[in-house]
Protein backbone atom coordinates (compact mmCIF):
# COMPACT_ATOMS: atom_id res chain seq x y z
CA UNK A 1 0.00 0.00 0.00
CA UNK A 2 1.35 3.59 -0.75
CA UNK A 3 2.25 5.79 2.27
CA UNK A 4 1.96 9.51 2.01
CA UNK A 5 5.24 9.89 2.65
CA UNK A 6 6.04 8.20 -0.66
CA UNK A 7 3.95 11.00 -2.40
CA UNK A 8 5.19 14.12 -3.95
CA UNK A 9 3.23 17.20 -3.45
CA UNK A 10 3.46 19.82 -6.58
CA UNK A 11 2.14 23.27 -6.18
CA UNK A 12 0.32 24.95 -9.48
CA UNK A 13 -0.67 28.65 -9.70
CA UNK A 14 -1.62 30.92 -12.99
CA UNK A 15 -3.07 34.55 -13.18
CA UNK A 16 -2.50 35.82 -16.35
CA UNK A 17 -5.10 34.36 -19.07
CA UNK A 18 -7.48 31.17 -18.96
CA UNK A 19 -6.09 30.29 -15.15
CA UNK A 20 -7.92 27.39 -15.23
CA UNK A 21 -6.92 25.96 -18.16
CA UNK A 22 -3.45 26.65 -18.00
CA UNK A 23 -3.27 24.68 -15.02
CA UNK A 24 -5.48 21.65 -16.14
CA UNK A 25 -2.78 22.00 -19.35
CA UNK A 26 0.23 21.50 -16.91
CA UNK A 27 -1.79 18.66 -15.01
CA UNK A 28 -2.40 16.83 -18.40
CA UNK A 29 1.04 17.15 -19.00
CA UNK A 30 2.37 16.14 -16.08
CA UNK A 31 -0.37 13.02 -16.46
CA UNK A 32 1.77 12.52 -19.96
CA UNK A 33 5.42 12.51 -17.84
CA UNK A 34 7.03 8.85 -18.01
CA UNK A 35 8.05 8.41 -14.34
CA UNK A 36 5.53 10.50 -12.99
CA UNK A 37 1.76 9.03 -12.22
CA UNK A 38 -0.79 12.11 -10.82
CA UNK A 39 -2.54 10.52 -7.90
CA UNK A 40 -5.09 13.25 -6.79
CA UNK A 41 -5.73 16.58 -7.93
CA UNK A 42 -7.05 19.02 -5.52
CA UNK A 43 -9.67 21.87 -5.85
CA UNK A 44 -9.07 25.19 -7.35
CA UNK A 45 -8.40 28.32 -5.05
CA UNK A 46 -8.44 31.93 -5.83
CA UNK A 47 -5.82 33.46 -3.95
CA UNK A 48 -4.47 37.10 -3.67
CA UNK A 49 -0.66 37.59 -4.94
CA UNK A 50 1.85 37.87 -2.25
CA UNK A 51 5.23 39.84 -2.41
CA UNK A 52 3.91 41.60 -5.42
CA UNK A 53 0.64 42.67 -4.42
CA UNK A 54 -0.11 44.29 -8.11
CA UNK A 55 -1.11 41.73 -10.37
CA UNK A 56 -3.87 39.70 -11.15
CA UNK A 57 -5.84 36.87 -8.76
CA UNK A 58 -4.36 33.89 -8.74
CA UNK A 59 -5.99 30.20 -8.73
CA UNK A 60 -3.61 27.63 -7.14
CA UNK A 61 -4.41 24.11 -6.67
CA UNK A 62 -1.68 21.19 -5.86
CA UNK A 63 -1.40 17.39 -6.72
CA UNK A 64 -0.16 14.33 -5.19
CA UNK A 65 1.84 12.02 -7.41
CA UNK A 66 3.95 9.00 -7.48
CA UNK A 67 7.27 9.78 -8.67
CA UNK A 68 10.72 7.65 -10.47
CA UNK A 69 12.52 10.71 -11.54
CA UNK A 70 14.44 12.24 -9.25
CA UNK A 71 14.21 15.71 -7.31
CA UNK A 72 16.69 17.63 -10.20
CA UNK A 73 14.91 15.47 -12.95
CA UNK A 74 11.31 16.48 -11.26
CA UNK A 75 12.33 20.65 -11.62
CA UNK A 76 13.67 20.11 -14.69
CA UNK A 77 10.55 18.33 -15.97
CA UNK A 78 8.37 21.31 -14.14
CA UNK A 79 10.17 23.92 -16.37
CA UNK A 80 9.47 22.43 -19.29
CA UNK A 81 6.16 22.20 -18.84
CA UNK A 82 5.95 25.63 -17.48
CA UNK A 83 7.44 26.84 -21.01
CA UNK A 84 4.86 24.47 -23.07
CA UNK A 85 1.85 26.05 -20.81
CA UNK A 86 3.65 29.28 -22.49
CA UNK A 87 5.26 30.44 -19.21
CA UNK A 88 7.88 33.34 -19.85
CA UNK A 89 10.40 34.78 -17.84
CA UNK A 90 9.18 38.10 -15.91
CA UNK A 91 10.14 38.98 -12.63
CA UNK A 92 10.32 37.23 -9.34
CA UNK A 93 6.99 36.89 -7.86
CA UNK A 94 5.29 38.57 -10.95
CA UNK A 95 1.94 38.06 -13.33
CA UNK A 96 2.91 34.55 -14.60
CA UNK A 97 0.79 32.21 -17.30
CA UNK A 98 1.50 29.02 -14.46
CA UNK A 99 3.81 28.12 -12.10
CA UNK A 100 4.69 24.75 -10.71
CA UNK A 101 6.79 23.94 -7.60
CA UNK A 102 7.50 20.94 -5.64
CA UNK A 103 6.51 21.52 -2.19
CA UNK A 104 7.13 18.18 -0.89
CA UNK A 105 9.10 14.93 -2.08
CA UNK A 106 8.11 12.30 -0.01
CA UNK A 107 9.67 12.84 3.39
CA UNK A 108 12.82 14.28 1.64
CA UNK A 109 14.45 17.29 2.74
CA UNK A 110 16.91 18.50 0.32
CA UNK A 111 19.01 21.78 -0.19
CA UNK A 112 21.18 22.48 -3.54
CA UNK A 113 22.01 25.52 -5.40
CA UNK A 114 18.42 25.13 -7.47
CA UNK A 115 16.01 22.96 -5.42
CA UNK A 116 15.22 23.10 -1.88
CA UNK A 117 12.49 20.37 -0.32
CA UNK A 118 10.44 20.93 0.98
CA UNK A 119 9.86 24.21 -0.49
CA UNK A 120 11.30 27.06 1.70
CA UNK A 121 7.92 29.34 2.12
CA UNK A 122 5.42 26.93 2.46
CA UNK A 123 4.15 27.52 5.89
CA UNK A 124 3.57 31.01 4.97
CA UNK A 125 1.22 30.44 2.20
CA UNK A 126 -2.20 29.46 2.84
CA UNK A 127 -2.51 28.72 -1.45
CA UNK A 128 -0.10 26.13 -0.84
CA UNK A 129 -1.17 24.73 2.16
CA UNK A 130 -4.74 24.64 1.26
CA UNK A 131 -5.27 22.30 -1.76
CA UNK A 132 -2.14 19.57 0.10
CA UNK A 133 -4.51 19.61 3.23
CA UNK A 134 -7.82 19.40 0.99
CA UNK A 135 -5.94 15.86 -0.73
CA UNK A 136 -3.63 14.46 2.29
CA UNK A 137 -4.58 16.61 5.63
CA UNK A 138 -2.17 13.80 7.93
CA UNK A 139 0.96 14.24 5.55
CA UNK A 140 3.68 14.85 8.41
CA UNK A 141 6.02 17.88 7.19
CA UNK A 142 9.85 16.34 7.08
CA UNK A 143 11.11 19.13 8.93
CA UNK A 144 8.63 20.50 11.51
CA UNK A 145 7.21 16.76 11.59
CA UNK A 146 3.83 18.50 12.03
CA UNK A 147 0.86 17.81 9.44
CA UNK A 148 -0.15 19.94 6.54
CA UNK A 149 -3.41 20.34 8.51
CA UNK A 150 -1.92 21.47 11.93
CA UNK A 151 0.26 24.09 9.95
CA UNK A 152 -3.06 25.10 7.63
CA UNK A 153 -4.59 25.64 11.07
CA UNK A 154 -1.59 27.72 12.21
CA UNK A 155 -1.51 30.04 9.52
CA UNK A 156 -5.40 30.77 9.47
CA UNK A 157 -4.87 31.92 13.15
CA UNK A 158 -2.11 33.88 12.90
CA UNK A 159 -3.90 35.95 10.14
CA UNK A 160 -7.25 36.23 12.09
Amino acid sequence: MLEETDLVFIALGSNLGDRRGHIGRAVDLLRRTEGFEVVQVADAYESQPMYVVDQPVFINTALSGRCALGPDDLLARLKEIEVEVGRQKTFTNGPRVVDLDIVYFGAEILESETLAIPHPRRLERDFVLRPIAEIAPGFVDPVTLRTVEDHLRDLAESAA
